[in-house]
């Protein structure tokens, strides 16, 4: 396989793995509708705001939102509205029936 797809692969991998935790896809829901600082994310969560900016640390790595801080705030912005297409997409699966 070409070094090139070998790299885009391992990023898809790298936003799938930012992705692949259910506090962390409510974040990127939530910002979805806007920016939202940390605090505000932490409390949508009910987690402290060290454990939300952890996650937030996560998906900005993965290039999914990006921070812009202000006074003693961070705020966060999604700058990839794509992936709410494969929200509906993984929405849309029917779940397998148990074995």
């Amino acid at each position: 396989m070409a070094p090139s797809r070998i790299r885009q692969f391992k990023a898809q991998a790298q936003m799938f793995k930012a992705l692949a935790h259910p506090g962390r896809l409510l974040m990127v829901d939530e910002l979805s509708r806007g920016e939202r600082c940390v605090c505000e994310l932490a409390e949508l969560l009910g987690v402290e705001m060290p454990t939300a900016s952890r996650h937030l640390a996560q998906l900005k790595h993965a290039g999914i939102v990006e921070d812009d801080k202000r006074g003693a705030q961070v705020f966060y912005r999604l700058v990839t509205p794509c992936v709410m297409n494969f929200f509906q997409c993984v929405a849309s699966v029917k779940n397998p029936s148990p074995a």
